[in-house]
């Protein structure tokens, strides 16, 4: 008898059929199987030579296995039917994006001079970068200065696509300097989205982020905001930014920062990142503002490293902002 059948009709809403078995059924299948077998013995031992049927072959049906392959629960059977589910990532808008440098953008990018010293520059810092975060599980890098006009955009957007040459990563780029937006003008795109609907969940990941490539995606800002520091306190940007991170399944983010010493920005948002890159303007950043941003960053955020831009080169290929 198959387990959980008792005399009884089983019906399983399941299955296509159902498996049925009485106590009469039982007895009658018993009663002709003895039958069966004698017939079965005396063939065996008559001289046409009938095959011999073992003891095994011959156990009554109550001891016989018997393996039936169950078909799929219901659920599983409907699962299997509904298309495959896209990731976020792959929903996002993706733009042409000129990663060649053939249209004119206000900052030269290092995926148009690949072979140029400031390439390779921005490639070992990447390695660099990538060896402090993965040894800490970390993902979250903001990118900041002294002062304004030290090239803190120009270096975001460069690593961020030098991160985007790693086959089958995600980096995320945001432009949180709201009191002069600038990653869409220096990416040579469109400004698209307000970042500040977006922190404050009026705005969508899927309708604000949109991705240059399969390894880049940019969150751009429309509308400056002078009081941006509110928002950047606001415990809903960081359940923003942690929801956005995990659903994109991003393994980089690089935010743009604005400048240290000139707005209290950047310092409100030290807690929702891992690590700093601090630019320094070679012609202009002091010892002594730089030892400034180092005490401010003092048990807030890790300093990953100072970036020395516009420094004194030898070498005129080098392409700098």
């Amino acid at each position: 008898m198959l387990p959980g059948l008792s005399g009884t009709s089983t019906v399983d809403p399941l299955c296509e059929g159902y498996v049925a078995e009485t106590n009469v059924g039982q007895d009658m299948m018993q009663e002709g199987f003895k039958k069966f077998r004698r017939r079965a013995r005396r063939a065996a031992s008559s001289d046409e030579g009938a095959a011999i049927i073992s003891d095994d072959e011959l156990r009554p049906l109550d001891e016989t296995q018997v393996e039936i392959a169950a078909p799929l629960p219901r659920k599983q059977q409907v699962q299997s039917r509904l298309p495959m589910r896209v990731e976020p990532w792959h929903q996002l808008p993706q733009i042409p994006f000129d990663f060649k440098g053939e249209q004119r953008t206000r900052l030269p990018l290092v995926s148009a001079f690949r072979r140029s010293p400031t390439a390779r520059a921005f490639d070992l810092l990447r390695t660099r970068m990538l060896h402090s975060l993965k040894a800490h599980g970390w993902k979250r890098v903001a990118v900041t200065s002294a002062t304004s006009g030290a090239g803190t955009t120009f270096c975001a957007v460069n690593l961020a696509l030098s991160l985007a040459r790693v086959p089958g990563s995600r980096t995320i780029l945001m432009d949180l300097n709201f009191h002069t937006p600038s990653l869409a003008q220096a990416l040579g795109i469109a400004p698209h989205g307000d970042m500040a609907r977006l922190l404050t969940e009026e705005e969508l990941p899927s309708q604000h982020l949109q991705r240059l490539s399969e390894t880049l995606a940019v969150a751009t800002n429309r509308n400056p905001d002078s009081d941006a520091s509110d928002l950047l306190h606001d415990s809903r940007t960081a359940d923003v930014l942690a929801l956005l991170i995990e659903e994109m399944a991003a393994d980089t983010v690089i935010f743009d920062l604005p400048p240290l010493l000139e707005h209290d920005d950047a310092t409100a948002f030290l807690p929702q990142v891992d690590g700093v890159l601090l630019i320094s303007d070679g012609e202009k950043t002091t010892a002594a503002q730089l030892a400034a941003c180092e005490k401010m960053l003092a048990g807030h955020a890790p300093l990953l490293g100072v970036v020395l831009n516009r420094a004194q080169q030898t070498d005129r290929s080098q392409v700098t902002a």
